[in-house]
């Protein structure tokens, strides 16, 4: 009779967490990107610059295709077949990265100045909204923000979860339904209450979203958009 109790309380946490999803159908498909990872808000005259991209295909996995690189103005910068750039003299221009993906072009663009003698690169940060997606409780402010070594997450004081929730994780990922390729930060032990996690080795426009899974029954339960 115990053993039988503890299956019906087994199958029941898991009715309650699939009817505690606000979405009947999760979609795991998101569209195709090509991403510029690599930035720069200034490039010196006669400097160069090596530009990276990625792509991400609709699944959110990085694949290899091939990438062709533009100037707007080859009078100002010129990119070579690799994404290295040179400053041929002073002013703007846009660097866009383009390829073709089951019969659509997919591209992405950066503008760049070209001035003085030294290459700038700001410290690139953003502000954002984590949202439950269950009836459970997740919510508060964030800021992602680059450094030297990777990027950090700051959760903010309004943040709020359940803490009843059995392993509850949060991931870096490229598709805001799965967390297949994701990269784990860690597991949620903070429950209210500003915190953050500094994440060594990631680099700051390597994903599009934060998502928080329930790891044991692999359930989303909450994201943010990444929006840069």
């Amino acid at each position: 009779m115990k053993n039988l109790t503890t299956i019906i309380g087994f199958f029941a946490i898991i009715f309650f967490f699939q009817s505690c999803i606000k979405d009947d159908f999760i979609d795991d498909l998101t569209d195709a990107e090509l991403r510029i990872t690599t930035s720069i808000d200034t490039l010196a005259f006669e400097g160069e610059f090596q530009l990276e991209a990625r792509f991400l295909n609709t699944i959110g996995q990085q694949e290899n295709v091939p990438i062709e690189w533009e100037s707007s103005n080859q009078e100002i910068i010129t990119v070579d077949a690799s994404g290295k750039l040179f400053g041929v003299s002073v002013g703007n221009a846009i660097i866009t990265a383009s390829t073709v993906y089951e019969d659509e072009i997919v591209r992405d663009s950066i503008f760049i100045a070209v001035a003085g003698n030294v290459n700038v690169q700001s410290v690139q940060s953003i502000f954002g909204v984590i949202e439950t997606t269950t009836f459970y409780t997740l919510e508060g402010d964030f800021q992602f923000i680059e450094t030297p070594t990777g990027v950090t997450l700051k959760i903010d004081d309004n943040y709020e979860a359940s803490s009843s929730l059995p392993g509850l994780y949060v991931y870096l990922s490229n598709n805001r339904n799965s967390i297949s390729g994701a990269h784990e930060i860690s597991e949620v032990t903070t429950f209210s209450g500003s915190h953050e996690y500094d994440i060594d080795g990631v680099g700051f426009n390597d994903y599009n979203y934060i998502v928080y899974f329930c790891k044991p029954f692999n359930v989303k339960v909450g994201d943010a958009e990444l929006n840069f």
